[in-house]
């Protein structure tokens, strides 16, 4: 685990294994970033010429390592690019600071400690530094070899951050929010990565209690026997192909001045074959992702309850394998669901809106102010939003455009989507009261417009389909690492803290 602490000691001065430095893309060529100042006077006030000379042009995500010249204690100088310089008298984004912060990180993996001179005007800046230095950091080596004997590298051990204050109680305070939050989307990471023979139903259950345990947090869990006794035909219709039996976790965070009520639930689907529509080679090596929305919501009432936020939490998580077998939910079924409506099971990979839709139900019962569900839910955002974008809807314009505006200072990428209602006439089912498939096209509005028939009359409810940023296929960027991403977890730790605040009603 990468430790993090703040320094006053000076970026020249400070003994590390290499000093972190910004720099920008200007008009003429890179520009230095504010708190390299001593860095760049070490150079003769000529860093940027050096950088340009090397090939830097201030890039985000850019990375150049120099040695460090007479007067720097550190014997490496690492230069992170920002992007485009900020107009005069503005100041760098946060985002940016994060990424590049990640970046740093990511480059100085392998070394003891590594120092942070990177631009820092206001707490938030140091903030958003200490979050993507320790998201950057972060390596998942569970099943591989020790580093040393297996010839890798381990992850930075030590961030020091330069220009913040350590004696102000708002940086203190920012450095311990960025630690804990960290800590617990790498948490959600870790979870997303494990391989699905390890992590099952029943073992994410258990951890859910083991850390409710630490941190105070009330963790009921729900085995098959309990889901059967209670009616939830739409877990227990998702897995009863398996093995390995579903499960119903709920985690409970209060707090003694908490006036609203936010209930989350997650869709955690520990491993996805499709069931007995089993998906084709090439689309199910990575399924062991399909929880990642239910380790976001675990993530996520984890880290309110660690920063105390003065809000109710409650986490639901759905947990399930679904495996084709010849006990598995057929192509034709009908699934009589928690709310007591019927489902036809048209297609057994569209497996996520069912057990989310009795979680939902479940979660409506407490009559929480909002319910927000978290989900992998389908290809179809994918294709509309890409792999970095993840969609949000709602049966409130106003809460849905609140979440918006919440993943976006939160460095989450996210874009607001419709709920059509032309489009629910395509579930209509001869059958039972409602197909769990509709229109092939706008899949993914079909899927929220499914799960709205499941949220309680009269809660403000949203949908995060994160089927693209939650599992990163390509190569690292920024504080992104390959694999689990955890995305989410920061958009819903920030939306407690609003409704703590009391800013969203």
């Amino acid at each position: 685990m990468t430790a993090l602490t703040l320094s006053t000691a000076g970026a020249a001065t400070l003994r590390a294994d290499a000093v972190v430095v910004g720099v920008a893309k200007g008009a003429k060529g890179p520009v230095v970033a504010p708190g390299a100042e001593a860095v760049d006077k070490a150079f003769a006030g000529k860093l940027a010429t050096v950088l340009q000379t090397l090939g830097a042009s201030g890039a985000e995500g850019e990375v150049t390592k120099l040695p460090a010249p007479d007067g720097i204690k550190s014997p490496v100088v690492l230069a992170v690019g920002l992007g485009a310089a900020p107009e005069q008298d503005e100041a760098y984004d946060t985002e940016a600071l994060r990424r590049a912060a990640g970046s740093a990180a990511r480059a100085l993996t392998g070394s003891k400690k590594a120092a942070f001179a990177l631009p820092i005007e206001a707490v938030e800046d140091a903030e958003a530094i200490a979050e993507g230095a320790l998201l950057g950091a972060y390596a998942f080596t569970a099943y591989q070899g020790k580093a040393d004997e297996n010839g890798g590298k381990k992850p930075l051990a030590e961030v020091a951050l330069l220009g913040a204050k350590p004696r102000d109680k708002a940086f203190k305070a920012a450095a311990e929010r960025a630690i804990a939050l960290t800590e617990e989307i790498n948490r959600a990471r870790d979870l997303i990565n494990t391989p699905p023979n390890d992590l099952t139903p029943e073992s994410f259950a258990a951890i859910t209690a083991a850390a409710g345990k630490e941190h105070g947090i009330k963790v009921q869990v729900l085995d098959e026997k309990a889901l059967a006794k209670g009616g939830f035909g739409g877990i227990l219709g998702v897995g009863q192909g398996s093995q390995n039996p579903p499960r119903l976790v709920k985690l409970a965070y209060t707090h003694s001045k908490g006036a609203k009520h936010l209930a989350l639930v997650g869709k955690g689907i520990t491993y996805d074959s499709g069931g007995i529509s089993l998906k084709p080679a090439g689309h199910n090596e990575t399924m062991k992702c399909d929880m990642s929305g239910a380790a976001a919501v675990f993530a996520a009432v984890v880290a309110a309850a660690r920063l105390g936020i003065a809000v109710n939490v409650t986490g639901w998580l759905a947990l399930a394998e679904n495996m084709p077998s010849g006990s598995a939910t057929r192509p034709g079924d009908v699934l009589r669901m928690y709310s007591g409506k019927t489902v036809e099971v048209l297609n057994t990979d569209a497996e996520g809106r069912l057990v989310l839709a009795d979680a939902l139900t479940k979660a409506s019962e407490e009559n929480p102010d909002a319910i927000v569900d978290v989900a992998t839910l389908t290809g179809a955002m994918v294709l509309a939003l890409g792999n970095r974008t993840f969609g949000i809807m709602s049966n409130d314009d106003a809460f849905r455009t609140s979440i918006h505006e919440i993943a976006e200072e939160v460095g989450e990428a996210s874009w607001p989507m419709p709920l059509p209602a032309d489009l629910r006439k395509g579930m209509d089912s001869p059958t039972a009261d409602i197909a769990n498939m509709g229109e092939r096209m706008g899949g993914g509005l079909v899927a929220g417009l499914f799960l709205k028939e499941f949220v309680g009359e009269g809660i403000t409810w949203a949908h995060l389909d994160i089927a693209g940023p939650a599992f990163h296929e390509g190569a690292p960027y920024g504080y992104t690492p390959k694999g689990g991403t955890g995305s989410a977890v920061r958009t819903l730790v920030r939306l407690a803290e609003r409704t703590a605040s009391g800013d969203l009603g």
